[in-house]
């Protein structure tokens, strides 16, 4: 914990503000057009009348690949600010906000440029969700890109015929059968179309020159081809795109994607139905339902699904977040179909039942940790894709189902875990039991990406991006430089027994798996004043709800909150967690009945990579990235603070 770091949490007083200053409406267009006007054009044709220059970046004198800035987690200013986990994102990002692009703009850029340089989490074969905050309306609105099912999937599609039980998580994985409906494109255009103020062809841009010029192999990604590379050796494309010379590239090498490029130039041209009814999904569809296997390989890659028919019908959609409030700030978040906006709702609604202090951290982390163990057995019985199941999202967000819930915490003894579910029916009474029996935790790959950007307006966007595993299904899309998800293995693969309770996160036909991303946005009076956000699959709700509770209850400052060591509880016998943690509380942990053990990856030890800003004061942001885990992450401002 930072000594020095504010508790209470001070917040900045409302900012005044200027409507006619706000970006992304039709009639600030023409202006930002004129600033423009003398900038280079696209190349090609169809593209706006908004172009905006291609980044100058500079060139290593040892080649032509673009040089990486230099990592820094912490970075304070005016302007605009972005964390990413990669600096040619936030590079690209900083630079799209420094020419009057917006948060949304530079979130989309950022994240297409985070399809070259983290190919294995983030890539147009994905999905996502976004949280932004809009300053003219004062308003925070959340959009829903995941990943849908197919039309012919069933419950009990990923169930192997001749045994009666689910194929084994594997081979789910590195197979047609685990691939969504990608829905990362057509949430940037529908963001764009409502927020945005430059077109998807200049945003484009930076990524297109990265894939083309290259990047510097760092060890994270060297390390995450590795630990592909025996499956990837197994599909053709991938292979050859991946594992150039056989091997996955060194440390220091550079790594070009002039097959993404040239797919990145050609949806400059041609928009996202080129994807969502044409010929690029026609090659995604025939990618999926017969995967471009060697023929020589062992590995049983089992077919797909998906057809035209389901990238025609596929929408990306506009949700209202989930919104609680604790210690006198507004906290919002994901709704389902993802469940991290549930989730951390409701854990911060059980821990506003109790006084934490941050002279005792031990005991508030004990509350942590107990609040994380019930709301995790709510997200498993009642959580699924609002759509598809009957969600009682405004009950598990109530505070008199956070009380009875609440109730069930001893103050000096962890309950044994899995507990089961509570029941959010509206009818609420002081300590009622839990009903039925906890539901074992569902796996869910942890390789995602999170960004987070503000703008000179006000604006912030929090957006997480995933295609699931480190390298997704492991299926590249022949030619397009891309890899496809395996996001429906994030179902539950395998029916409960006749007579057990319902899983509301079963296959089913245009569905979306549950996920357990957890986008954050924290207001004040109406006023930004945190954005937070990690990968890290289901570990990213206790990630996130961990640095609420260190900036907020235990006093540290976001760099601090950020940086401190985690432990994990999501309603499993064990609390896994890192080494420092270990190291640091568990004794006194486990004095309490906690059994700790060490977060098994991957990679082994670490627990998320998260990404968050806060406003310190009326036009001053500070963003902070990891500034160990995973390689550490990249903060930047426009305009550097003295």
């Amino acid at each position: 914990m930072s000594p020095s770091a504010p508790s209470p949490i001070s917040v900045p007083p409302p900012r005044s503000r200027s409507r006619s200053r706000h970006p992304g409406r039709p009639l600030r267009r023409a202006a930002l057009a004129a600033v423009l006007a003398a900038t280079v054009p696209l190349a090609g044709p169809g593209t706006a009348a908004l172009a905006a220059p291609p980044l100058t970046v500079p060139t290593p004198a040892a080649g032509p690949a673009v040089a990486a800035p230099p990592k820094q987690p912490v970075a304070t200013g005016y302007g605009g600010a972005v964390a990413t986990v990669d600096p040619y994102a936030s590079r690209t990002a900083i630079e799209v906000l420094r020419r009057g692009g917006n948060a949304v703009d530079a979130a989309v850029a950022a994240a297409a440029t985070l399809g070259v340089t983290e190919p294995y989490v983030a890539a147009l074969g994905g999905g996502g969700y976004l949280t932004y905050y809009d300053a003219r309306t004062r308003r925070v609105y959340a959009l829903d890109g995941r990943e849908t099912a197919p039309r012919a999937m069933n419950e009990r599609s990923f169930v192997d015929p001749a045994t009666g039980r689910a194929l084994p998580f594997d081979e789910a994985v590195t197979s047609g059968l685990s691939v969504g409906v990608p829905g990362t494109l057509a949430q940037w255009d529908m963001a764009l179309r409502r927020f945005g103020t430059r077109d998807l062809g200049t945003l484009l841009r930076p990524a297109i020159e990265v894939a083309e010029k290259g990047f510097v192999v760092d060890q994270e990604f060297h390390d995450q081809t590795a630990a592909n590379a025996a499956r990837f050796r197994d599909i053709v494309p991938t292979r050859e795109l991946f594992l150039p010379g056989g091997k996955p590239p060194a440390v220091g090498t550079v790594f070009r994607n002039p097959d993404l490029a040239r797919t990145y130039r050609e949806l400059a041209r041609r928009g996202p139905r080129w994807l969502y009814g044409g010929g690029l999904g026609k090659e995604v569809v025939r990618t999926v339902r017969k995967p471009p296997v060697d023929p020589a390989a062992t590995r049983n890659v089992r077919p797909g699904l998906m057809s035209e028919r389901d990238l025609k019908a596929y929408r990306s959609v506009w949700r209202k977040p989930t919104r609680v409030s604790y210690r006198g700030l507004d906290v919002y978040g994901m709704p389902p179909s993802s469940s991290g906006g549930s989730t951390v709702g409701e854990a911060l609604n059980i821990l506003g039942e109790f006084d934490l202090d941050a002279k005792d951290p031990v005991k508030a982390l004990h509350y942590y940790l107990e609040a994380s163990k019930l709301a995790y057995a709510d997200r498993g019985r009642y959580v699924g894709d609002p759509d598809a199941v009957d969600v009682p999202l405004e009950q598990l967000l109530s505070r008199g189902f956070a009380r009875e819930r609440a109730c069930l915490i001893k103050p000096d003894e962890a309950a044994a875990a899995p507990v089961a579910p509570g029941s959010p029916d509206g009818d609420y009474a002081p300590c009622a039991p839990s009903g039925g029996v906890g539901r074992a935790l569902g796996h869910e790959g942890p390789q995602t990406t999170h960004l987070v950007v503000a703008d000179k307006w006000g604006n912030i966007a929090s957006y997480t991006i995933t295609i699931e595993q480190f390298g997704g299904s492991g299926l590249t899309v022949p030619g397009r430089g891309f890899l496809l998800n395996n996001e429906l293995t994030d179902f539950t693969l395998q029916p409960p027994a006749e007579g057990a309770a319902p899983d509301p996160n079963l296959p089913g036909p245009g569905k979306r798996p549950r996920s357990s991303m957890s986008p954050t946005i924290v207001l004040k009076d109406g006023r930004p004043l945190l954005a937070v956000g990690t990968p890290g699959g289901s570990t990213i709700i206790t990630t996130v709800l961990q640095i609420l509770l260190n900036r907020i209850d235990l006093g540290m400052d976001l760099p601090a909150a950020l940086a401190a060591p985690r432990a994990t509880q999501r309603n499993t016998p064990q609390v896994f967690a890192e080494q420092a943690f270990i190291d640091r509380y568990g004794t006194a942990l486990a004095a309490r009945g906690h059994r700790l053990e060490l977060f098994p990856g991957p990679p082994a030890g670490t627990i998320g990579a998260a990404a968050g800003l806060e406003v310190l004061r009326p036009g001053l942001v500070q963003a902070v990235a990891e500034p160990v885990r995973r390689g550490g992450g990249s903060a930047m401002v426009v305009r550097p603070s003295r």
